[in-house]
């Protein structure tokens, strides 16, 4: 307690040494205002209120100074002051701005609002144009909040999540800090070099706050929040809001500012609800105070997010220019809440910088040596956002806890209660960790293993893994396995087991190395899960799934190459048996079914193997390539940032030799290209093509056969892209040349959100196309049509499509039922 008395006084004694102009900002009721502008008139010093209405202005010189307080809704304050001796403190108090509609001339028939948005609309890409790059000093801060956490979700203990947690299981559970420079240009272009990052109770943290992430433009037709939100003045904003002029006023420069109050037209539509305020002729952003729902956004668990961004005029570029920006979301879940806040604040801004060719690279965001060593002298001498006494006692409260849990003698008292074996530990599981050495040993549970099918009849897998991390921010590991296998109508062991290790976390070199036996999927994609594949066969007699036994030992390596290129290689030898059936157990015996055998080119033939047991040696050589690849450079890694701009190319060549007859030997090339584009709001478009060609491969084995993500349980699983849900497992398998079409269009609202009382529901429509060719055959086609996001309440994963598929001129249809988790 002496400890944490001790570092709150020297938070406010540094405070106090670095903080020449302080003061609390108030409305005139007396409440504190948060997230007020307090900037020189001259724009070379600046700062904002934190959420306790305190600021904090970083000015060491003597001199004469106007002082500008501005806060949307509340009138500009401007206040004159001399500065002979540091610290000074001024308090000062907003008076809520008094709009008026006389300076408004209302035409008959005519909406005042509808003429402001329609002139902002029609020159938003010209002042959009005025933003096109910039550099700037960026300042971010997040905070999140947990109220009434449950000691267990779903059986695994929760734990006080890093010290954030008090008795109440309530606290701030993620506080952090950046201070960086960014740089921008359009389309796309950004750069962001952080200088300094703080991580409450992690002293070697780095910030997850990234300056591009927090850019939400309004002048955009959309902003992407998880959907692509509409913007109030985006070209086609009429089809989504009503708007209404709720006054207006003068700000200092004496411009006219309009305060239109915006309505979506549909609750559940991609919009915000709220105010935007726009400057009279130069129909330019003055401010936001918006708010969304998580309907919209689709986040069921969110609960409201608002977004405020604060702008000022800057003389010399003809143009508001935002400066801070706040935006507090609220969430709640499985019977918990919380709420946050992330905050940015823009400054010494450049629109004219003097970008070249090499300005820009495929690197978006990197740290600056030691920039999570910064001591607190260093951070309140330039965070611009002073700290409230929450977040004061949060950093002091954490890094104490740190101290204490850093030690070794904290972390195996910790680990000798978690590492205590109990009875239940024999089917659920059982983990021991050694904190200290950053090593941990899981014996799997033996009940979630647990499956049913015709081959092995019940069966269950026990997987034994013992893990080393390495390096100083242990990112890095080797890792020893072993998977144990057993059916009981089978009365069969088998057993596999092998050997990885990643070296390092930048290029990502991964090893591999494993062999033994198993039971695996003729099929290789395994397109029917385990569990699936049980409960259709126990309780609807359907044996879907077709195994076969592989003797193996392998090694594989991969890297990448250059941001956007892995490339990796495996060299196998495998011996391959066909299995057959050993049970014909059933819980619910439907008369009019059988099980079918397990050869699936003879389903009816009990008898019949799927191909001679054979041996074979095997190559695989690939490359990944992501055209575009940007990426964000942390000192423990290299992180990759997904692009839709560009495609993903996949080539591959897989090469089987040295079989024991030479029939087995063969050749397959295979490419995949695949995107994921950004509609706007008409949504996103998905599409896939993939192909192969094989050579010398009239003889082969099934098993090396092109199999392709066939469904036959009318229940779906993630993404469609790449999947038949109406295609049998193994009618289209082939040995000869083929390609897949896909392609799937999720109009996330833009259809469906029309339509009335429908788009009270929230659904999104979903329409597909797939098609296989393959040589010598008719072609094989499905076509959807299907409704996502289906659910109750926050609980949206469900998917519902109606299914056509045609091959050879028969149709028919059937509908899928899908699961989004």
């Amino acid at each position: 307690m002496l400890k944490k008395l001790l570092g709150l006084i020297l938070f406010f004694a540094v405070s106090q040494m670095s903080s020449q102009i302080t003061g609390e900002v108030k409305d005139e009721k007396g409440n504190p205002l948060p997230y007020v502008n307090i900037y020189t008139e001259t724009g070379s010093k600046g700062t904002t209120t934190n959420d306790d209405g305190i600021y904090e202005l970083k000015i060491n010189e003597a001199g004469n100074y106007t002082l500008v307080y501005q806060f949307l809704g509340y009138k500009t304050l401007k206040k004159e002051i001399k500065a002979e001796s540091f610290p000074i403190e001024i308090d000062v108090v907003l008076k809520a701005e008094s709009t008026s509609l006389e300076e408004v001339t209302v035409q008959s028939g005519d909406n005042p609002a509808n003429r402001i948005i329609r002139n902002a609309i029609d020159v938003r890409e010209l002042n959009a144009e005025k933003l096109e790059s910039f550099t700037a000093d960026f300042y971010s801060r997040g905070l999140w909040r947990i109220k009434n956490a449950p000691e267990k979700i779903l059986g695994q203990d929760v734990g006080d999540l890093g010290g954030g947690l008090d008795s109440t299981r309530s606290g701030i559970v993620y506080l952090s800090e950046t201070i960086s420079e960014i740089a921008f240009q359009k389309p796309d272009d950004f750069k962001e070099k952080i200088i300094a990052s703080k991580v409450s109770g992690d002293d070697n943290g780095f910030s997850l706050n990234s300056a591009q992430e927090a850019y939400f433009s309004f002048y955009e037709n959309t902003l992407e929040i998880n959907s692509e939100m509409v913007s109030p003045i985006a070209d086609y904003a009429f089809n989504y809001y009503k708007y209404q002029l709720e006054g207006t006023f003068f700000d200092d420069w004496g411009n006219l500012i309009n305060k239109i109050k915006v309505t979506p037209k549909r609750e559940n539509d991609r919009v915000f609800s709220g105010y935007i305020y726009i400057v009279e002729d130069l129909w330019q952003i003055y401010g936001v105070e918006l708010t969304t729902t998580g309907k919209a956004v689709q986040v069921p668990p969110i609960e409201e997010l608002v977004f405020r961004q604060n702008y000022k005029y800057s003389k010399e570029n003809g143009l508001y220019i935002q400066i801070s920006q706040s935006v507090d979301f609220s969430f709640k879940m499985f019977g918990f809440g919380g709420n946050g806040r992330f905050t940015a604040v823009y400054s010494n801004y450049d629109f004219s910088p003097q970008f070249t060719k090499n300005s820009f690279g495929r690197e978006i965001l990197s740290f600056q040596e030691q920039a999570n060593k910064k001591d607190s002298l260093y951070w309140e001498e330039l965070r611009p956002v002073p700290l409230t006494s929450e977040e004061i006692e949060d950093y002091v409260r954490k890094d104490s806890i740190q101290e204490v849990k850093s030690t070794k003698k904290y972390k195996d008292s910790v680990d000798a209660v978690r590492n205590k074996f109990g009875l239940t530990d024999v089917l659920f599981g059982y983990s021991y960790t050694n904190s200290w050495k950053h090593r941990s040993f899981n014996i799997s549970a033996p009940v979630t293993g647990i499956g049913f099918n015709t081959v092995q009849g019940w069966n269950t897998d026990v997987t034994l893994s013992y893990r080393q991390r390495t390096g100083e921010d242990q990112e890095n590991y080797w890792r020893v396995f072993s998977n144990i296998d057993y059916g009981l109508s089978e009365d069969r062991f088998r057993i596999k087991g092998g050997f990885a290790k990643k070296f390092n976390n930048f290029n990502k070199p991964v090893l591999r190395i494993s062999g033994g036996t198993s039971a695996e999927q003729i099929n290789d994609r395994e397109p029917i899960a385990p569990l699936l594949n049980s409960i259709t066969t126990i309780f609807f007699e359907r044996n879907y799934m077709k195994l076969y036994e592989k003797s193996f030992a392998q090694i594989g390596y991969g890297q990448d190459v250059f941001p956007g290129i892995n490339l990796s290689g495996e060299f196998a030898w495998e011996n391959r048996q066909a299995l057959t059936n050993h049970t014909d157990h059933v819980i619910m015996d439907w008369e009019e079914r059988n099980y079918t055998s397990n050869n699936p080119l003879q389903p009816e033939n009990f008898g019949s193997l799927p191909f001679e047991e054979h041996s074979i040696f095997k190559t695989d050589l690939t490359a990944d390539i992501t055209f575009g690849q940007k990426y964000m450079s942390y000192p423990n890694g290299r992180y990759d940032v997904y692009e839709s701009k560009y495609p993903k190319l996949k080539l591959s060549w897989e090469k089987g030799f040295g079989g024991s007859e030479s029939k087995y030997n063969f050749d397959q090339f295979k490419a995949e290209i695949r995107q994921s584009l950004n509609l706007g709001n008409k949504g996103e478009f998905q599409y896939l093509l993939n192909g192969g060609i094989f050579s010398n491969a009239e003889e082969i084995s099934l098993v090396d056969y092109q199999h392709f993500n066939g469904n036959q349980t009318r229940i779906g699983f993630g993404s469609y892209v790449g999947k038949f849900n109406l295609m049998p497992y193994y009618n289209f398998s082939t040995n000869k040349n083929y390609a897949e079409i896909h392609a799937e269009h999720d109009f996330q609202g833009w259809a469906l959100g029309k339509l009335p009382l429908i788009n009270k529901l929230n659904f999104n429509l979903v329409v597909g196309a797939h098609r296989l060719i393959t040589e010598d055959r008719n072609p094989y086609s499905e076509y959807s049509v299907g409704i996502d996001n289906l659910g109750f309440g926050k609980f949206r994963f469900l998917r519902l499509d109606y299914v056509v598929s045609d091959f050879g001129g028969k149709r028919d249809g059937a509908f899928i039922f899908g699961l989004k988790f």
